[in-house]
């Protein structure tokens, strides 16, 4: 299941007040959600966002990724929680590559490893019709 935190839109048609949820990613935006963990008022003056920033930690610190308008807003306000959701970002594409160099390496340890199992072969085989041959020119001499 795919988490994301996303903005859930509340509020009267042309005055929106969103609220910060933690949802499956499937569900409807202002429909089924897991946790509440803040709000945004775009229309107050001062806008308000407020976020519960242990909570927003702990969601990314197991996986749940943040919409870009949610990441915006965390960078405007919470420049530390941008970072590590950026440092998360990063790790996982390090150890995407990393995982595409392991596969990589596995390949080219295969192909060397049946590359010298067929000049295995083919030493054996040669090795197999020089004592066919010492045999057979053994038993020309015996006669």
């Amino acid at each position: 299941m795919a988490v994301k935190i996303r903005m859930k839109r509340l509020g009267a048609k042309k005055r929106p007040f969103y609220r910060i949820v933690v949802a499956d990613e499937r569900a409807p935006r202002d429909g089924r959600f897991i946790e509440e963990i803040g709000y945004y008022n775009p229309i107050s003056e001062p806008k308000v966002f407020k976020i519960d920033s242990e909570r927003v930690n702990y969601w990314i610190g197991v996986g749940a990724k943040p919409t870009k308008t949610v990441e915006r807003l965390l960078k405007t306000d919470f420049e530390d929680l941008a970072k590590q959701v950026a440092e998360k970002k990063r790790l996982e594409e390090e150890k995407k590559a990393k995982e595409a160099e392991e596969r990589r390496l596995q390949r080219e340890k295969e192909a060397k490893e049946k590359e010298e199992a067929e000049r295995l072969a083919k030493e054996a085989a040669e090795a197999e019709e020089e004592s066919e041959e010492v045999e057979e020119s053994e038993e020309v001499v015996e006669e």
